[in-house]
């Protein structure tokens, strides 16, 4: 047989397949930041085709004993703008994160596609991937699965609220990251959280909070407002009702403690004490406490926020 006949009836040879992409990152080792943290940083939660990659930073108690209660940390800015490792300017830095270790908590604080990446659900779907990565890994990380709880700020607080309510909600979850876990948590704390955009006044979002090159990244002709921005650009009044957490209060909901400046400029009280009743109304534990005088982040209120903070890590004592 010549070499070409030999070549000719000799089987193809199979190459096996490569290992499929990543859906979410390993944890790496802890960096030591301080007596009484342990810090994972840039932990890559899921991996969303087509996006940034999803991180988070998860803040671990040194001086624990037994598996933690965790708290994930939810960041404001309209949806628009912020960050995980940023807390708003009345908070000292680190605070939540710190407070929450001295406690015995651990903390994720974790990042979330804005409004002009991906529509809602997209940011509740991230949220929620991000409790499934912890719970995957809890072993690893010394928490307990069963107990967890959610923390946000303005857009954090809306989140952690929905967080708080659509733990039973299949059709909520999502496909990203780690699979085969419940997102639910066990509390909520809340502050100054929108609970029904259709019942937002308008925001002079433009002139009052954003600078001309910020602006400069906002397609022509879309709404700055930040829910029809969450919404994909729309007013219609059944999606911003959609991706409003009074919408989804039942009688198993997580309890709640919400916190609310009662001089709030940009998201009233109101929001706070629409969702404080809808709750009442389905028989679910809650407390609103009203902070006087107290604008939105707790502006004018800077001489109280160390008690504020105080008062939610006691609540996460206490609940999980």
């Amino acid at each position: 047989m010549t070499p070409e006949t030999v070549a000719a009836t000799e089987a193809p040879r199979m190459m096996p397949a490569p290992p499929p992409f990543p859906a979410f990152g390993r944890l790496g080792a802890p960096e030591e930041v301080s007596e009484h943290s342990l810090v994972h940083r840039e932990v890559s939660y899921a991996i969303a085709v087509g996006f940034r990659r999803l991180a988070m930073d998860i803040w671990l108690p040194r001086a624990s004993a037994g598996p933690v209660p965790l708290v994930v940390w939810i960041h404001g800015g309209a949806f628009q703008l912020g960050d995980r490792r940023e807390l708003p300017p009345t908070f000292a830095p680190d605070s939540v994160f710190r407070l929450l270790n001295e406690a015995g908590i651990a903390c994720a604080t974790v990042d979330y596609r804005h409004a002009l990446e991906a529509p809602f659900p997209a940011q509740l779907h991230d949220i929620k991937a991000a409790v499934r990565y912890l719970r995957e890994h809890a072993g690893l990380l010394g928490i307990d699965p069963e107990r967890i709880g959610a923390w946000g700020e303005s857009a954090g607080g809306h989140l952690a609220a929905l967080l708080g309510l659509t733990g039973t909600r299949a059709d909520l979850e999502g496909g990203l990251g780690v699979q085969g876990h419940s997102s639910s948590v066990s509390a909520v704390v809340d502050f100054y959280g929108v609970s029904s955009l259709p019942d937002m006044p308008p925001m002079d979002t433009p002139a009052g909070l954003m600078s001309g090159a910020l602006m400069a990244a906002v397609p022509p002709g879309m709404s700055t407002e930040p829910g029809p921005m969450l919404v994909g650009g729309s007013a219609d009044p059944a999606l911003l009702a959609a991706a409003s957490p009074l919408g989804y209060v039942t009688a198993g909901s997580a309890p709640f403690l919400l916190i609310h400046g009662d001089s709030d400029g940009l998201v009233p009280l109101s929001q706070s004490e629409l969702l404080a009743g809808a709750l009442t109304e389905a028989g679910v534990r809650n407390e609103l406490i009203a902070i006087e005088g107290g604008d939105h982040c707790f502006f004018f209120a800077e001489d109280r926020v160390d008690g504020i903070l105080r008062t939610a890590v006691d609540y996460f004592a206490r609940e999980l």
